[in-house]
């Protein structure tokens, strides 16, 4: 071992006769170990360079980062210890989102059970400092290994971008190790929107207890959760428009909305009209009663819905079958119909801003990717162009 300068020391491996006074020797090859002192934490900050030009430039950064503060000492906590820190701070509501805003329930819990499932069990041993991307890498290779979907992988990841959040704030990490990795492409799950037609079968096969739930997905396109939180105090006495203020988390109850966006009024259409009148009267419930609840004070359990409106549309199906008629019942989900609500809105002359603010969404980006070209749109689009077509033709035939 020898000094090549100050705050650099050249280091060769431990069968080398350099360390006795002799010469480096084959298979040697020595390494190059820069620090500087951090005085804010006690101790040295240190780090191995293959060449002494490299150690040179890392150090004089290094100098000037420590100098402004940017720069510490590394810690001997690990992935574990931060990943226990994090919960800890999440469940005592200090952890909150890039914008500041506070964690939904849900997505703690998707969180907390990725850390504890996948992030502890592979990288928990390392330490904060020494983690690299070639380990996360490692990670999301071993996930993809597992049989695990794109989508599920990104969740990780990004439980772990929370967890590393602030040893990075705190410059313990240099680089963020979950940038810049190798992740599978997302499943894109089925999503489609339903025809008016289509819309209307869907809705007339519901069982008449379970029917306005399903028009208010398909003519508000309220989320889920704001469907099992809405109660009859959020729409206004003529029941022309609802106030979404609330959704339903399953563990934490009545939440807030998904976002800032998520607050807003809808209007109702007269189709929904009467069908929320008629639900209205048959269940007797005003004020604070829930709308959609299994009591007034109860909201309604998402699978039984869903298993209910499956044999309704299956009963239906067969049906149509027998008597030989052309209509097709398709089975849909409560999301495909927020689907539904934005391609018909859009379909009936909206805008994609317009609807957004009806729908919750924070860009017209995210409303245009909810948009779907509805059956017929394509004749009408062949017909206008026909139509074009002619007209121009027509001009070119009988002169200026």
């Amino acid at each position: 071992m020898s000094r090549t300068s100050p705050g650099i020391v050249e280091r060769h491996s431990r069968s080398c006769p350099s360390r006795t006074g002799g010469r480096c020797a084959k298979p040697c090859v020595p390494r190059f170990e820069a620090w500087v002192w951090s005085s804010r934490d006690g101790r040295k900050i240190r780090q191995v360079f293959p060449t002494p030009a490299a150690a040179k430039g890392w150090r004089r950064d290094a100098l000037a980062a420590v100098a402004g503060g940017k720069m510490r000492a590394p810690t001997a906590a690990t992935i574990a210890d931060e990943a226990r820190a994090w919960m800890e701070r999440a469940d005592r509501g200090e952890i909150r989102t890039r914008s500041g805003k506070l964690y939904k329930p849900a997505v703690l819990r998707l969180y907390r059970r990725d850390v504890e499932t996948c992030i502890v069990p592979e990288l928990g041993g390392l330490r904060v400092s020494q983690l690299r991307r070639r380990d996360v890498q490692a990670l999301v290779d071993e996930l993809v290994g597992r049989g695990l979907s794109g989508s599920r992988i990104r969740g990780i990841v990004n439980a772990l971008r929370a967890v590393l959040r602030r040893p990075l704030q705190d410059d313990e990490l240099a680089v963020n190790p979950t940038d810049r990795l190798n992740l599978p492409a997302d499943s894109k799950p089925r999503e489609r929107a339903a025809s008016p037609i289509e819309a209307a079968n869907l809705l007339a096969a519901i069982p008449e207890e379970q029917r306005a739930l399903w028009a208010v997905a398909f003519y508000a396109g309220l989320r889920r959760g704001e469907l099992r939180a809405l109660r009859w105090s959020a729409i206004d006495d003529g029941v022309t428009e609802i106030r979404v203020e609330h959704s339903w988390d399953e563990v934490e109850g009545e939440i807030a909305p998904k976002s800032a966006k998520g607050v807003r009024r809808v209007p109702i259409a007269g189709a929904l009209r009467l069908i929320l009148l008629e639900h209205r009267a048959r269940t007797g419930r005003r004020g604070d009663d829930l709308v959609f609840g299994r009591t007034a004070t109860e909201p309604f359990t998402p699978t039984h819905v869903r298993d209910s409106a499956l044999k309704a549309w299956a009963v239906a199906a067969v049906g149509t079958f027998l008597r030989g008629e052309s209509a097709e019942i398709v089975p849909i989900g409560l999301h495909e119909c927020r689907h539904t609500f934005v391609s018909l809105m859009h379909a009936a002359g909206r805008s994609l801003e317009e609807i957004g603010d009806y729908v919750g969404h924070s860009s017209a980006y995210m409303t245009d990717q909810y948009r779907h070209l509805l059956d017929g749109a394509r004749t009408d689009a062949a017909a206008a162009l026909d139509a074009y077509l002619t007209a121009a033709q027509a001009r070119v035939r009988s002169g200026p």
